[in-house]
């Protein structure tokens, strides 16, 4: 009984007597975890030379009313066409090319009343690149800042690729900045992994970047776009994922794009030459934190797991949606026009007794450029959609 009793004892003593000496000795050789490192922001393509033909293909000026808006994670560019009395709608590109995806869509929107806001998302084009995790938030944040700073209340929303997930993410989390209309083109966000191309994920890992990062690898790059060599392996990828060099329908019938159209017209030609192709390689060379926000958008961003945004009944609820897919699209497989769908109206109806309206607007034989190939599609179906 006395062992049973001096054990317990025993071991509180030991305590007292060891953990003063143990505390003492942390108290005073404790240091304070070593302060943030800033964060580092990479340059855009405002960081070429005038003379480098970016600022031919794709000039700051691309669009009319174009300015810069400082934030946080580095400035971004903006452009706003239309009259400032029109109905207000944002634009959203997708993974790898900026907004001059929308050169044919834009104008035409601006013509028939429409008030257009049009920006580059973090790391493409003529916004800043910081060297963060690009998630949806990142991007969702990135477009509720600029609303704020152009003096937005709301808008409706419209997005190609990823930038139609985006847009999805961006109505699950700021519902209060929406319209009732929506529109997803060839849209990302519940993407399965299996689908996702295998250069894609080759490109997107860690290893590869760091190599594609450095500044041996990067000066390859820009040799061979100088040269108008083969590109690399990672340029590829970038384009097959967004651009995959459709034949271009025109804006006809309308009168609307010859008249008013505030950026340089493409010819059928000169988009197939690879005009837009060109853009994403020339990113890939020249700026260093591209690479990484593409690498980083496909493992973390918008492209995947976004089924909770498209699921949430309350931000979706008493909207009007039009899908844009085309039957061809093997970037987003068609499949997920109708997956998208289900899951809004499942969500909706669970919820609320407002409904929701989800149109699918099916492209026989479009591929994923859907703004490229089919603008006036797009077109009327947005105009369409407000009317």
């Amino acid at each position: 009984m006395v062992s049973l009793a001096n054990g317990p004892f025993q071991c509180l003593t030991l305590s007292l007597l060891i953990l003063p000496p143990i505390l003492l000795t942390t108290y005073f050789m404790a240091a304070f975890p070593s302060p943030p490192e800033p964060l580092v922001i990479y340059p855009s393509l405002e960081s070429l030379p005038k003379a480098h033909s970016s600022w031919e293909i794709y000039p700051e000026d691309f669009y009319q009313g174009g300015a810069y808006a400082r934030f946080p994670y580095g400035k971004v560019r903006y452009w706003l066409i239309g009259p400032e009395d029109g109905k207000k709608v944002v634009l959203i590109h997708g993974l790898s090319i900026p907004a001059m995806i929308w050169k044919d869509v834009a104008p035409a929107l601006a013509s028939r009343g429409y008030r257009v806001l049009l920006y580059d998302l973090y790391g493409r084009g003529y916004s800043d690149a910081p060297s963060t995790t690009y998630s949806a938030a990142l991007y969702t944040a990135q477009l509720a800042l600029l609303m704020q700073h152009i003096k937005w209340d709301k808008a409706h929303v419209v997005g190609v690729s990823m930038g139609g997930a985006i847009a999805a993410a961006f109505t699950s989390q700021f519902p209060y900045l929406v319209e009732d209309r929506v529109v997803l083109i060839a849209c990302a966000g519940m993407m399965d992994s299996s689908d996702l191309p295998r250069t894609a994920k080759f490109m997107s890992s860690p290893l590869v970047q760091t190599l594609t990062g450095s500044s041996l690898v990067r000066s390859y790059l820009q040799h061979l776009i100088s040269s108008k060599g083969n590109t690399s392996l990672m340029v590829s990828a970038h384009v097959a994922t967004e651009a995959d060099n459709p034949e271009q329908q025109p804006l006809t019938g309308e009168g609307e794009a010859e008249a008013t159209h505030p950026v340089k017209v493409f010819t059928t030609k000169e988009a197939g030459d690879g005009r837009i192709q060109e853009i994403v390689r020339i990113q890939s060379a020249h700026l260093p934190g591209y690479n990484a926000a593409v690498a980083s958008s496909l493992r973390d961003g918008p492209i995947r797991g976004l089924t909770s945004a498209f699921a949430d009944g309350d931000a979706w609820d008493n909207k009007r949606v039009v899908v844009i897919h085309g039957t061809k699209d093997n970037t987003v497989p068609y499949k997920y026009a109708a997956r998208i769908k289900e899951t809004i109206e499942r969500a909706v109806g669970e919820r609320s007794a407002g409904g929701v309206n989800v149109k699918v607007v099916t492209v026989e034989g479009g591929k994923h450029g859907l703004t490229v190939s089919h603008p006036k599609l797009v077109v009327d179906e947005i105009s369409g959609l407000f009317s």
